[in-house]
């Protein structure tokens, strides 16, 4: 199978999958196996929150959008445009993912099979409906690919490079069992976000779906916000309303009354819209329902601050960096750690 096979074969998939991310669901005319394939969508779309209380069918439809709008023609020829790809063995390249999201780890699934690997997958048990399906749709519009995924409820055998999504503490438990193999092994990371006082209310509700989108569960969702001395939060509060309905997920209010009990126990200080609060902290990584924040001097001294802690930051939202409300659509080139994922990949051959 050539590499444009391989791309038709996506870029088909992520039509298929634009059916679902709309506002209104609408089967569509012209798209491959669309007649086995439609009712089963629409069937998880229904279902996955049962599987993860976290899946919720609107969560689950933006990871349809967001791939959808990924997998276009222009942008898979523009991404393996950087790279040269030549037609050799396949290596089988074993993927753990992580369950934190929907879909959180295709972006590996489809870096291993588009530069002409084979793909042992190991799924998290907090998302194991989603990507089975998909690959079904891939075998059946390219059966090419059947024989070059598979799935592993086991322990990982016969392959030959690791990519592993985890913990700070699973991450050690990767290096030790894995490092022998060229691997990609990914810690925790946290996005942050950085605020003048300058932002437009529009600006704002955007950062609400940086915050809020996956009720925050991403490395890409905005944990922490760095905000100049002496700054007014009645204009975020304001642009964060717009999720004000997130209060009325089970699991998400469970985490923010568990969460206002603990501070107010412990006397802490903290701002509160009654559907998330805001406490003063210089860790990066805030617990459900909580944002972070820290005040800042100037820009170039929280500049050197970042580049320190890079280690620790998935992306950085402001005027100067990700427009505010795009954190969760990353584009195929931008990587997860900001290691080049296909770069690596091309070199096992």
């Amino acid at each position: 199978m050539h590499l444009q096979q391989r791309i038709n074969a996506f870029t088909e998939l992520g039509r298929f999958l634009g059916q679902f991310g709309l506002e209104h669901i609408k089967k569509q005319e012209g798209i491959l196996q669309n007649d086995n394939f439609f009712e089963g969508m629409l069937q998880l779309l229904d279902t996955a929150e049962h599987y993860n209380g976290w899946f919720t069918k609107k969560n689950v439809q933006f990871a349809c959008k967001s791939w959808y709008e990924a997998l276009s023609e222009k942008n898979m020829h523009r991404w393996v445009s950087q790279y040269t790809f030549s037609e050799t063995k396949p290596k089988t390249v074993a993927i753990i993912m992580a369950g934190n999201v929907p879909l959180v780890g295709f972006h590996d699934f489809l870096s291993v099979l588009l530069t002409g690997n084979k793909v042992l997958v190991k799924l998290s048990s907090s998302d194991t409906q989603l990507l089975p399906f998909l690959a079904n749709y891939l075998v059946a519009i390219e059966p090419a690919f059947k024989e070059a995924i598979s799935f592993s409820e086991e322990k990982l055998v016969n392959f030959d490079a690791v990519i592993a999504t985890g913990s700070n503490n699973t991450a050690r438990y990767f290096d030790y069992y894995f490092g022998k193999y060229p691997h990609i092994i990914r810690k925790n990371r946290n996005s942050v976000a950085i605020l003048t006082g300058s932002e437009t209310s529009e600006q704002l509700e955007a950062l609400a779906n940086d915050v809020f989108r996956y009720f925050g569960l991403g490395c890409r969702n905005v944990s922490k916000i760095f905000v100049p001395q002496g700054y007014h939060f009645d204009a975020f509060f304001n642009g964060m309303y717009a999720w004000k309905e997130i209060i009325n997920n089970n699991k998400y209010i469970n985490n923010y009354d568990y969460n206002k009990a603990v501070y107010l126990m412990s006397n802490l200080d903290l701002l509160d819209n009654e559907f998330m609060l805001l406490k003063q902290d210089e860790a990066y990584a805030s617990p459900i329902a909580v944002l972070f924040y820290e005040y800042y001097r100037d820009i170039e001294t929280l500049t050197e601050k970042l580049r320190a802690d890079s280690d620790q930051i998935q992306c950085i939202v402001s005027e100067d960096h990700i427009q505010f409300g795009a954190a969760q659509s990353p584009q195929l080139w931008d990587y997860a750690d900001g290691v080049d994922t296909v770069a690596f990949l091309l070199k096992l051959s």
